[in-house]
């Protein structure tokens, strides 16, 4: 695509919307002053904030909706609310409008619509959930992370080319290294879907990059750039892995005020928690990406700031600007090829 393209957004997603998204569009503005956003939501609400921040005005078409999808609405009602500002900011995705869209809102309700309006790609059984997170070696692709429960064979071999294409286009890696989650990193570990997803990325394109089975502590250690699992399994580790952050940062808070001489050490450490604290800082990791749908899914956690959402909307301009569906579709077509050869011809 050429660099200017539209980005369809739910300003009425997230908790402290539509404030929060508002202020994270000027700052994604001032980052590309070429953006241009598709700001779709209740105009009553949104004109007094717009008129408040210039670059984020400048770079927004308003389209009026009174309806939103609240946090706790069910995906089949908020399928049947076609009025809600999550819902025409998708259509706008369907219809070529906009090239990405970029939402706070309700994940389940987002999910369901992403599929019915959207749909997947060809030659994608099921989208997944990826997202970006920290670890010993730099940052590290994790999918999937909830999208599906239960997964099969074929489902996570796409998901490691997805996986493949998303670590190049948003962490810029040439070859990203790529594992599926087992409990041993053993062959013969595992169930037979996860040794036989092992057995058709060791011969398709990425076999090179292939490094077999890595298990849970290996998110954290960096042990390859990517982490290929079914979302339950997925989503459980996420969760762990945001508790277990939460739980130290609770525990080095307690122990820096427990005495006098521990808040002199905090004093003198502070510098290297300051950069601890960035470098952790859920913001820098926001926007988990719906991979496999036929258009850019971009969501952002519900509760984050105007930092927070800006990063999702960049995120969401990577996989514009680089080309990710195409590349996915390249990718896929490829496997497609690999599945051929694998059917023995009918006599």
């Amino acid at each position: 695509m050429s660099a200017a393209f539209t980005l369809a957004i739910d300003a009425m997603g997230g908790d402290a919307a539509p404030g929060m998204v508002i202020e994270g569009l000027e700052i994604a503005a001032e980052r590309h002053p070429e953006a241009r956003f598709l700001l779709v939501g209740n105009e009553v609400a949104l004109r007094p904030l717009l008129a408040g921040h210039k670059r984020a005005a400048h770079a927004c078409t308003l389209r009026h909706t009174p309806d939103l999808v609240s946090g706790d609405m069910k995906p089949a009602a908020a399928v049947r609310l076609r009025t809600s500002s999550m819902r025409m900011a998708i259509d706008a995705v369907a219809s070529g409008e906009a090239a990405g869209v970029v939402s706070a809102g309700n994940t389940g309700a987002l999910l369901a619509l992403a599929k019915i309006v959207i749909k997947t790609l060809p030659g994608i059984d099921r989208p997944a959930m990826a997202a970006i997170g920290p670890s010993a070696r730099g940052d590290v692709v994790m999918l999937d992370l909830g999208a599906n429960v239960a997964c099969d064979t074929r489902n996570l071999v796409e998901f490691a080319v997805m996986g493949d294409v998303f670590a190049r286009t948003v962490l810029g890696l040439t070859a990203p290294s790529i594992g599926l989650l087992n409990v041993g990193s053993e062959e013969l570990k595992g169930d037979e879907q996860l040794r036989e997803a092992a057995e058709l990325l060791r011969a398709s394109h990425i076999a090179r990059q292939f490094r077999g089975f890595v298990e849970g502590h290996d998110i954290a250690a960096g042990t390859t750039d990517v982490i290929v699992t079914d979302g339950f399994t997925g989503n459980v580790a996420l969760k762990t892995g945001e508790g277990a952050l939460k739980l130290i940062g609770d525990l080095l808070r307690q122990v820096f005020r427990s005495s006098i001489a521990a808040r002199i050490a905090y004093l003198l450490a502070r510098p290297g928690l300051d950069r601890l604290r960035e470098w952790l800082d859920p913001r820098r990791y926001n926007g988990a990406v719906m991979l496999g749908l036929n258009g850019v899914v971009v969501k952002s956690h519900g509760g984050t700031d105007a930092q927070g959402f800006a990063h999702a909307v960049d995120v969401a301009m990577d996989m514009v600007v680089h080309r990710f569906n195409e590349q996915i579709r390249d990718g896929m077509a490829r496997i497609g090829e690999l599945r051929a050869e694998a059917v023995p011809a009918t006599p």
